[in-house]
């Protein structure tokens, strides 16, 4: 059955729309725009609890993670973290995740769903830790899905240390820093905003660590909160912002998630040689839409120059500062000074290029025809 959070049982809980990405989880508490506020100027705390979980144990537990995934991480040190990517034998994105290396475990929660092309001859898809399963061979790691014993919270906003205090966590300020607790632990990340903090809770405790953080202080906020500010730092979503073409150099997955020097994982040489020879045929940008029209377009709609096609829609949000925005890849030689149309039919809206989100060789003033379609 599709996952429900409990705390989409308490008093004004709403779920997102059908089909939504972020299905099974609150999507707001009442007030989105109030709640995006509140994360930015003091602390919210946003239920992530549909993420999924997988544990890694035993003595070779770094050195099998350093063959199968994008990351390096044979030294990864206890109280510490990373990004890492699973990538097809082309180098495209299946997977991304987050790890947490806890005393003789590593934690990797992902989206739910979570997918990689089997290893074996005849392919296809399959989940995440089949994959994994796969490729243990004579290994010695024990690998379980521990989603039924940890969910997700995540603490957003300048005033979190004191949620922490309230809490009894003590945290190092370093991204990716790690902290353990009885029962789950704490892990520091660098988006979607300053100030973010994951905590990886009991799951059958859920509803009370809910209690605790908000009765210590934070706000209630929803999936809609944590989306906003991933889209406007510029963070990529997988299934999402990524198709079944997307390299990691697309969306800023290169360093932060793929490590470029190492070798012996799937879809490395692709990783190099763009890396070292070449550029991305695509690159994610910003796009700040018309606000004008009730309408928006959705993710996979076409961004075009013209009636021709220069790129893909992904994320489409409303922020509370920003109006709608959404995140696209688009064609490196497209223009991003030009005014683009993002949509598909009566979805079709006129879109431009936010110039703070193009790589520099390619940035150029744009932020006066951004103002325009804001106002």
């Amino acid at each position: 059955m599709p996952y429900s959070s409990p705390l989409l049982e308490l008093p004004r809980a709403v779920a997102p729309p059908d089909h939504h990405p972020e299905a099974g989880v609150p999507w707001h508490w009442g007030d989105p725009f109030a709640e995006q506020r509140t994360a930015a100027r003091s602390v919210a705390v946003v239920d992530r609890s549909h993420r999924e979980v997988i544990s890694v144990s035993g003595p070779e537990r770094l050195s099998w993670l350093h063959l199968v995934i994008s990351q390096h991480v044979t030294e990864l040190p206890p109280d510490s973290g990373t990004e890492a990517l699973v990538l097809d034998t082309h180098g495209r994105v299946e997977s991304h995740m987050v790890l947490a290396h806890t005393a003789e475990t590593v934690h990797l929660d992902t989206d739910p769903g979570a997918v990689a092309t089997s290893a074996l001859p005849k392919g296809g898809q399959q989940p995440l830790i089949g994959y994994l399963e796969a490729m243990k061979f004579w290994s010695q790691v024990d690998i379980r899905d521990t989603t039924a014993d940890h969910a997700l919270l995540t603490l957003l906003g300048p005033e979190t240390g004191k949620i922490l205090d309230a809490l009894g966590i003590s945290l190092g300020e370093a991204p990716y820093s790690v902290a353990s607790f009885e029962g789950g632990f704490a892990r520091r990340m660098p988006w979607p905003a300053r100030n973010s903090v994951d905590l990886a809770v009991p799951r059958a405790d859920l509803a009370a660590w809910w209690t605790r953080i908000t009765d210590a202080g934070a706000r209630p906020a929803g999936s809609w909160t944590y989306d906003a500010l991933r889209v406007e730092s510029l963070h990529a979503r997988v299934g999402v912002d990524t198709d079944e073409r997307t390299i990691p150099h697309e969306v800023n997955w290169i360093g932060s998630a793929a490590h470029v020097a190492k070798g012996c994982y799937r879809g490395q040489e692709t990783v190099s040689k763009v890396h070292n020879v070449g550029r991305p045929p695509r690159q994610m940008v910003l796009l700040h839409l018309d606000g004008s029209p009730e309408i928006t377009p959705e993710t996979g709609d076409p961004v075009l120059l013209g009636e021709k096609t220069v790129g893909r829609v992904g994320s489409v949000i409303q922020h509370h500062e920003l109006g709608p925005i959404a995140l696209a890849l688009l064609k490196r030689s497209a223009p991003t000074t030009e005014e683009l149309l993002a949509g598909a039919g009566d979805r079709r809206i006129q879109a431009t290029v936010d110039p703070d989100s193009v790589p520099a060789e390619k940035a150029a003033p744009g932020r006066e025809a951004a103002a325009r379609l804001r106002g």
